[in-house]
């Protein structure tokens, strides 16, 4: 996984969830439910401003041997954070 510089191709996702503001416990669990709907090999891109999911989503991706795939934006600019998970089981 890498953070992608905003002219870095990044993948093209299937389906994005926009969890906004949400702490990780409720990220992780639509996280879940979002992902569960695509097939294999599938793209989620989720988008927030959690600072928090900065760590717990790559660890969540690891536990769950799903591929993080590229990370990018910055909060102190107020833009979101896009995390491009694909779905490997």
């Amino acid at each position: 996984m890498s953070e992608s510089s905003p002219s870095a191709a990044l993948p093209r996702p299937d389906l994005v969830l926009d969890v906004g503001q949400e702490g990780c416990g409720t990220l992780l669990v639509a996280l879940r439910r979002h992902l569960g709907t695509l097939p294999l090999g599938g793209v989620l891109e989720v988008v927030g401003y959690d600072p928090g999911a900065r760590e717990d989503l790559p660890a969540w991706c690891r536990m769950t041997r799903n591929s993080l795939l590229a990370m990018t934006g910055d909060l102190r600019r107020g833009e979101p954070i896009h995390y491009f998970i694909r779905r490997e089981n």
